[in-house]
Order: C-alpha cells, then structure tokens, then sequence
C-alpha cells in the first residue's frame, strides 16, 4: 500500500522487513570478506610480493634440453631467522614442515627433495686482483631461479640459483600455476650456489659417499647425519645460513662447526666457500674410508684451507686456488683413482688453472673454463649429462655471471648482475 508524507507526497510502498535483513547480512558478510582480505594482505604481504614479481627471463628450449629460467625477487626475511631460533631442522621432514607451516600457514604444502647431481668448481683471480668463484651445476633438464634476497635485520641480501624440480616443479613444463608460483616460496631454503653482499660465496656438490651395496650389486650413497647435541642445519639450509650471516670464510668455518649437519634425500654433499679476501675453504664430512663410511652420524667436518692443503697432494699443496668436483679429498679415502666421481673434468680444470697459476683474465676467461667441462660436450657415461648453468662470481665487485643451459654468448641466455 501506498503511504502519503505530511506535504502530500507518495511515498511508496513499505520495504518487507525480510529484504532489510537480507541486505544486513550480505552488507555484514561483505565487511567480513574486506576484513580477512586486509588481514591476509597484511599477514601474506611479503609472499604476495614475491609472487607478483615472479617473472620467466629464459624460455625453455626442449630441443636443446633446457628448462625455462625465471626470477624472483623475495620480500621480508622468509621466516629464516625463526627457523634458526627453533634449532634448524635434523630432516627433510622437519624441514618441509616448518616451511608449510610459516609460509603458507599450513594452508598449501610445500616440499624440499634432492637428487644426485654432478657439479665443478674453482676459484680464481684476475690481473686487476679480482677474486672469482666459479662454478658448474650439472644434472638433467630442469627449470631455474634467479634468487635474490634481502632480508635484512641484520642479515645479508643475496643472489643463489636453485634448481625448482627440488619444490616439486615438473621439469617437463613451465611455471605458470599460482599455487606452482607460491610453492616456490621455498626457494630461499634451497640454495645450490650464490654469492652475498659481502662477498662470500659458496656452492654444494654431490660427494657419493659410502661402500654399500643394493640388492643388484650397485653403490648406496650415504647421507651424512651427524646426531650430537648441536643445532641441526640440513644441506641447503647450511649454504643459506652461510649466505645470510657470514662475510667471510672463517666465518662459515666457524657456522659448520656449530651445527649438526644431516644431507638431503639419502645423498651425500661437500661445499666449496671463498670470499672477497681470496681466502677459500673446502667442507668434507667424513668417518674412515669410502667402503667403511656407511654411519652417516659418524662423520666429521674436514676444512681444506686454500693455504694449507699440501696434504691433499702435490698440486693442490702447490696452488693458492682451490677447484672440486664430486670425490671427496680426503688422503686415502679411496682404493683407486678409478672410483673418484669427476676425476676426470677435476684434471681439466687444473690443467687450464695451472697454466697461470690460477690467473684468469676476466669473468669470460673463468667461464671459457667453465665451458670446457660442459656436459652435453663431455666425452664420459655420466647420467647427468647437461649443464643446467654456469656461473661466475667476482667476489670483489659483488656481481654476478650467470649463463643457461651451455648457451655460451648468447644474449638471451647470459645474465648480469651486481648486488
């Protein structure tokens, strides 16, 4: 029914009083949703930014056994120095849960793994006293970031490149999912090589460690997972926390000796670390030789100095520059040069090295290097047969070198960064 106002106006019928509490309710449920939007922005802010920057740099070229590379810039601290307060993680398990946890609020699992990977490196200088480390990442096709943080309170920011099929990433397709995107929130946690602020720079590689045998006769690689009651650091998070607190190579010496370490998936690694100083250092877990090494809590850290190595060997005790592949160094730790993984591109290197006593010309000089030990050019039966990328980084200037796939001088596969 219509109703008429004192000035004799209609004023039209009256609103049922179910549509009044209709538009309460949506109008309630409306501020609810702005509400938990703004409080997800706050609390997911920085993740959300890392997502949003997300961005490929490189396409994958399956032709030439690529994967596509990209680049992400992450905000905020990515929970690390929580982690490290907690007492780091003693498994891959604790590991992945504490990521899932922080990250994602236990919302979208996260996941860490590891593989068997075949990698070289060395250090280096230049004419003008540039210090370089140089470094391979050999395994199979796979897709790539370019990591850089900045996580600051006190911690430095950073470059590392790490291999995604380690989140979980298919190797066979692009990124391009947003829950995809998300789970490479882990990426700060999975670091195969990089270079900070400071100029300390380190690299992991496989060590193959262990004498035991499967049931077909072949060698089980032993992970080292050493139990005493120091904090716990797994492979890759020993190389973040490298990153993030230290600025020199005693430094580092000094942060491996502090915790337990306890490798990845079953495998085992060694590090390569050096800083701006031209100091370096080569990190080996061991207990006994390579047939009775089989109690991976046995181990303990080994440091090779670049400066006192003559232990080593000849040419090693000989040279101020250090250079790895994937044997372990220890005297004696073998039967035969026949079961030293890498021995034969750990010779090249040192051939070309030792031309001139470890000088380079420049970072296309180290990595003229680099290339030579390519593996889709290597005549060897090794299954990871393609080098995923190269890098070079002058510790001196704080820059970066890096190169896809063996896609040596080209533009679209050569990146350049200075920190």
């Amino acid at each position: 029914m219509e109703q008429q106002s004192q000035d004799g106006y209609v004023t039209g019928r009256r609103v049922p009083k179910w549509v009044k509490v209709t538009a309460v309710v949506l109008a309630c449920i409306f501020f609810v949703l702005v509400a938990l939007v703004g409080a997800a922005a706050i609390v997911w802010r920085n993740e959300i930014s890392t997502v949003a920057n997300f961005k490929k740099v490189a396409d994958r070229n399956d032709a030439h056994g690529d994967g596509a590379v990209y680049r992400m810039d992450v905000a905020g601290g990515y929970y690390f120095d929580d982690f490290l307060a907690q007492g780091g993680a003693s498994s891959d398990g604790e590991l992945i849960g504490f990521i899932t946890n922080s990250i994602t609020r236990g919302l979208i699992p996260m996941t860490i793994k590891q593989s068997e990977i075949a990698c070289s490196a060395f250090t280096a200088v230049t004419p003008s006293g540039d210090r370089l480390f140089a470094r391979n990442y050999d395994f199979s096709a796979t897709n790539t970031a370019l990591v850089f943080t900045d996580p600051g309170n006190g911690r430095y920011k950073s470059f590392s490149t790490v291999d995604l099929q380690f989140l979980g990433m298919k190797q066979d397709r692009d990124v391009e999912s947003l829950i995809d995107k998300i789970t490479c929130l882990a990426a700060p946690y999975a670091p195969l090589d990089g270079v900070n602020e400071k100029g300390l720079s380190c690299g992991i590689f496989m060590s193959y460690q262990g004498g035991e045998l499967d049931e077909e006769g072949e060698e089980i690689t032993v992970a080292t997972d050493q139990k005493t009651d120091k904090p716990d650091l797994t492979s890759t998070t020993m190389m973040r926390a490298m990153l993030d607190t230290c600025a020199t190579v005693e430094e580092a010496i000094e942060l491996a000796e502090s915790y337990d370490l306890h490798d990845s998936a079953q495998t085992s690694f060694h590090y390569m670390v050096a800083d701006a100083t031209g100091k370096s250092a080569i990190f080996e877990w061991t207990a006994g030789t390579d047939k009775t090494d089989n109690d991976g809590s046995a181990r303990t850290l080994h440091v090779i100095r670049n400066d006192d190595d003559a232990h080593i060997g000849e040419r090693e005790g000989a040279a101020d520059y250090q250079w790895i592949t994937n044997f372990i160094l220890q005297p004696g730790y073998y039967g035969s040069d026949a079961e030293k993984k890498g021995l034969d591109r750990y010779d090249r290197i040192y051939e070309q090295l030792s031309a001139a006593d470890g000088a380079v010309a420049d970072e296309k000089a180290a990595m003229d290097i680099l290339a030579s030990v390519g593996r889709r050019n290597w005549d060897n039966d090794d299954p990871n047969s393609i080098t995923v990328h190269s890098v070079v980084y002058n510790l001196t200037k704080k820059t970066v070198y890096w190169v896809a796939n063996e896609h040596y001088g080209e533009a679209a596969y050569t990146f350049s960064f200075t920190l």
